[in-house]
């Protein structure tokens, strides 16, 4: 769990631990989809990898707009799109482009992103409040 000294000391939206772990999605993803059928490359194909991007997009440019409550809008915004790769992961699953145990994996994947987003999202706002309540 994220402490508020922990945040003071990352300079990068690169170190955070959730940052990393949807790049690591997201490269995988990127391998995925190669395995796709051609006539998918600008329908299943292009919405996975946006949704994978705007993952790790919306962490970065969450990051650096400073102030808790944009941060955290950015992160919600990832969520959803989190949301939308899962659903896409059973659209291939569906479509018969991947086996079972490769999409538990993706799924499992990708709820571990959300869990760790989730905790970032707690301590984006407790990190406001704490922040709100010194000022006060």
């Amino acid at each position: 769990m994220f402490q508020f000294s922990d945040i003071v000391t990352l300079n990068l939206f690169e170190d955070l631990e959730v940052y990393k772990k949807a790049r690591a999605l997201r490269t995988k993803i990127s391998t995925l989809i190669k395995t796709f059928p051609k006539e998918e490359k600008y329908r299943l194909t292009d919405q996975m990898i946006r949704a994978s991007r705007s993952v790790t997009h919306q962490l970065a440019e969450g990051f650096g707009r400073y102030h808790h409550q944009e941060n955290i809008q950015y992160c919600r915004i990832a969520r959803g799109s989190l949301d939308e790769l899962h659903d896409q992961i059973n659209t291939a699953f569906d479509e018969g482009y991947i086996d079972s145990k490769t999409r538990s994996t993706f799924v499992d994947e990708k709820m571990e992103v959300a869990r760790m987003l989730n905790g970032y999202i707690n301590y984006l706002k407790k990190a406001k409040s704490s922040h709100s309540t010194k000022l006060a």
